[in-house]
């Protein structure tokens, strides 16, 4: 895409992952060398009160692959995000997100949300892209 094909307030498409499973979290702790027994240990979850909880670089994960299905990752110049709510096994998280602004030098910025399938947010963020000119 262009940057004069992008509007104020299009959207990309909605991304809806898998529910997450505990096999998913462990694949995860291993990939990421992050072992916090909170995210596959469900005696120290409820020690915490919290129950496993998702990783939330699992969860920033999902919101890149959502925004680089719509835009090439190498065209995305920031990408911000703030976690909002714990994100749990047995949840599905679609992946949703639009353009706010578009500026000079063929800037688009645009929002992403992680939700599950009850509209809660788990995660909230901008992006930048350089998107070329039709004339590029």
């Amino acid at each position: 895409m262009y940057f004069d094909e992008f509007n104020v307030g299009d959207s990309f498409p909605v991304l809806k992952k898998e529910k997450i499973t505990r096999v998913q979290l462990v694949k995860y702790a291993g990939a990421s060398g992050d072992f916090n027994p909170l995210h596959t240990v469900e005696e120290v979850g409820e020690q915490a009160g919290t129950g496993i909880v998702a990783h939330g670089m699992l969860i920033m994960g999902m919101a890149a692959e959502g925004i680089t299905n719509w835009i090439p990752r190498k065209q995305i110049k920031n990408f911000k995000v703030r976690f909002k709510k714990m994100t749990r096994p047995g949840e599905s998280i679609h992946i949703s997100g639009k353009v706010l602004e578009k500026r000079e030098s063929n800037t688009i910025v645009g929002e992403v949300l992680a939700c599950n399938t009850d509209g809660e947010v788990k995660l909230a963020g901008t992006f930048e892209a350089i998107i070329p000119s039709r004339d590029a």
